[in-house]
């Protein structure tokens, strides 16, 4: 599905276009909501940083390790 040599923005475009038709269905839905909450805990924990920035961390770090393994 993805390409290691192609434009990173195009790609990441895609992939959210995937992830918004197919919902739960597409392959890298659960992995970056997984991220998201994993990220979320940890910034409730953390006192340096606040739980939406976790939770946006931990979604963002999801989707760039789907895009770029």
């Amino acid at each position: 599905m993805t390409k290691q040599n192609g434009d990173f923005v195009e790609e990441a475009k895609e992939e959210l276009t995937g992830m918004a038709k197919e919902g739960m269905h597409h392959p890298s839905t659960k992995p970056v909501l997984t991220g998201a909450a994993v990220g979320a805990v940890a910034g409730a924990i953390l006192p340096v940083v606040t739980w939406p920035i976790g939770l946006a961390l931990g979604a963002g770090y999801m989707f760039y390790k789907r895009l770029r393994p």
